[in-house]
C-alpha cells in the first residue's frame, strides 16, 4: 500500500519502532532514572495524568514523524544507506539540536540533552533504516 511512493505500512512499522524504543529507553533499565533525574520527577510525577492520553498521543505524534520521514526519503533514488544516513542527520541534527536549544534556555542539565536527544538519534535511525529497506 503506497500513497505517492510512501509505504504506508512501512510509515506504521517506523511509527511503532520509535514508540518501542522510546518505552526501552526510558526504563529503568535504561535511561529512566537519569531522565527522572534531569528533569527533577519522583514516582509521584509519572503517576499524574492519563496513561491512555500520554502513550495514545505519543504513538500519532511518532506516526506524525516517521510519515515526515518518510516524505523526504520517497524518492525513487533514495538508497538504504542513504535513508538512514538522512534519518541520523535529521534525529540529532534537527530533532536533537532543536531540542537542545529548549533546553539551554530553559536551564535544563546536560543529562536532559543527552537523554532525549540520543533516542531522537537512535529512533530516527531506526525509523529511517525501516523506511528505506521497506521500499
Amino acid at each position: 500500500m503506497t500513497a505517492t511512493g510512501i509505504n504506508l505500512w512501512a510509515v506504521l512499522a517506523a511509527a511503532l519502532a520509535n514508540f518501542l524504543i522510546g518505552g526501552m529507553w526510558y526504563s529503568p533499565a535504561l535511561f529512566g532514572k537519569i531522565w527522572m533525574r534531569a528533569n527533577g520527577f519522583g514516582e509521584e510525577d509519572l503517576r499524574r495524568g492519563s496513561p491512555a492520553v500520554i502513550f495514545g498521543v505519543s504513538f500519532l505524534f511518532c506516526i506524525v514523524m516517521a510519515a515526515n520521514l518518510a516524505a523526504f526519503l520517497s524518492g525513487p533514488e533514495t538508497t538504504f544507506s542513504f535513508a538512514v544516513a538522512a534519518a541520523v542527520a535529521a534525529g540529532l541534527g534537527w530533532a536533537a539540536m532543536g531540542l537542545g536549544v529548549v533546553a539551554l534556555f530553559e536551564r535544563r542539565p546536560w543529562s536532559y540533552l543527552l537523554v532525549n536527544g540520543g533516542y531522537l538519534a537512535v529512533s530516527f535511525a531506526a525509523m529511517g533504516a525501516i523506511l528505506g529497506a521497506w521500499r
